[in-house]
């Protein structure tokens, strides 16, 4: 399987960024395991809250202090107390901060703690919401706590579950839920028990995610198109889409036959709605948009890297927007070839002047395989038209002519290739009437044309 599915990722395969947001790192000490939390700050929508906790952090106020407590699937709190000479200690506490609560409170916000006696009370504590579940509380709760950050990358959410993982104890108020490591209830506790915030320091982000502008198309070496429909593969480009080595996706991505959402930490999601990648780099991702995309109008595309966002890009949609394999290679001056295949032999069809192809046009009578993407549904209905392995024969539910220098035929076969995703095969028996030469080819989908010109090589 992984042989098909690295063949249809290599066939298939503006918006300019603000300043990023203050950040700040927590480094934690966990027992013998040490991490970190990057949390990206979120001054436009609570500027007092940042500039209150940043006055903290830049004096040192949290570097030594612990998490005090954690309740399990609710929250984890700190901020408020170091250990020193074996003893608690407060953090001298600056003037309360005014509420500010507008972003609701979701799993990996940061959010101010205050007392329960008014909403304008947060000074120096802080809590990590483990659950997007406790939005509904926290969000109305004494005026709403004021999320003024979130966790950046599935490392800082991991950090977070691990915080949460710690047993907790209950020792003398306040920490009737402290979390502590290698501990026995009756014991004296030491530095070496305590969930420990060694530093809170500020960082520099990357910008985020920049799609470049035009830089979204429909595959190349299938037309290259500004226009999409749902099932179809698009390239975008742009800066920072994400980290790593260059990828295709392989079997091991692959959740049985449905393939993944998520590649080297970046996804990626048109009109909303997850796509399918199938190839990722810092500049250039290839995905399948979702069969569940709008079909009309424009659809904005948003390209997430390491919890990092870009801005929303539109695309303009349309129910079809069928495109033939006819990469650039097969483009010889100004005239593009397609990339059809002699279902005996498997080579390509070709007059000799196409790049490292044998003289072998097409005769009549025989038949020809071409390979396409953009051309909707299929039946069985039950079968998607993206993100899974065709494993059955399918039929193409629009109706699908071929036109070989201006002799009409229907294929005897269209429909998925079983064992890839998203990639049509038409088998076409070419007419005995069909001129010599290059020969125009065009499709018809549904009642209307394909929109790429293209010429076949016909054997005199």
């Amino acid at each position: 399987m992984w042989n098909r599915i690295g063949w249809v990722a290599a066939l298939t395969c503006a918006a300019v960024g603000a300043q990023p947001n203050p950040a700040v790192r927590f480094e934690l000490v966990i027992g013998t395991f040490t991490g970190d939390i990057d949390v990206e700050l979120l001054p436009q929508s609570a500027p007092r809250t940042v500039e209150n906790f940043l006055n903290y952090v830049r004096k040192g106020a949290y570097n030594g202090t612990f998490i005090h407590r954690s309740v399990p699937g609710f929250v984890v709190q700190g901020g408020g107390y170091t250990f020193r000479n074996n003893n608690f200690a407060e953090i001298p506490q600056d003037p309360p901060v005014v509420n500010e609560f507008r972003i609701s409170n979701t799993r990996g916000t940061i959010a101010m703690a205050k007392l329960g006696s008014g909403p304008n009370t947060a000074t120096n504590q802080w809590f990590f919401n483990l659950s997007s579940t406790n939005a509904s509380n926290l969000d109305n709760q004494n005026g709403g706590f004021t999320a003024f950050g979130r966790i950046i990358g599935s490392t800082g959410l991991s950090n977070m579950d691990r915080i949460a993982a710690v047993r907790t104890f209950a020792l003398q108020q306040p920490f009737d839920q402290i979390p502590l490591v290698n501990f026995t209830s009756g014991q004296t506790t030491t530095e070496a028990n305590l969930v420990l915030i060694k530093s809170v320091r500020e960082i520099e982000l990357p910008a985020a995610p920049q799609i470049s502008e035009n830089g979204i198309v429909t595959a190349a070496n299938f037309g290259g198109f500004a226009e999409a429909a749902p099932g179809t593969f698009i390239e975008i480009f742009g800066q920072g889409l994400s980290g790593g080595e260059p990828r295709s996706w392989a079997t091991s991505d692959f959740n049985g036959n449905n393939a993944p959402t998520r590649l080297n930490n970046t996804t990626v999601t048109v009109g909303g709605v997850p796509a399918y990648i199938s190839y990722v780099s810092p500049t250039q991702i290839n995905a399948q948009i979702s069969g569940s995309v709008q079909t009309s109008g424009s659809a904005p595309v948003v390209v997430t890297f390491d919890g990092r966002a870009s801005q929303p890009v539109p695309l303009r949609m349309k129910p079809l927007n069928g495109g033939l394999l006819a990469p650039p290679s097969f483009k010889v001056g100004d005239v593009q070839y397609v990339a059809a295949q002699h279902a005996a032999t498997g080579k390509w069809v070709s007059n000799g002047r196409i790049p490292d192809t044998e003289n072998l046009p097409a005769e009549r009578g025989e038949t020809l395989i071409f390979y396409g993407i953009g051309f909707g549904q299929v039946s069985p209905g039950n079968v998607p038209i993206a993100g899974q392995i065709a494993r059955q024969p399918t039929a193409l539910f629009n109706n699908i002519e071929f036109k070989i220098g201006g002799v009409t035929v229907k294929p005897a076969y269209a429909g998925f290739i079983q064992g890839l995703v998203g990639l049509y095969q038409f088998n076409v028996e070419v007419p005995q009437s069909t001129p010599a030469g290059d020969q125009p080819l065009e499709v018809i989908l549904g009642n209307e044309p394909i929109a790429q010109t293209l010429l076949l090589s016909m054997k005199p």
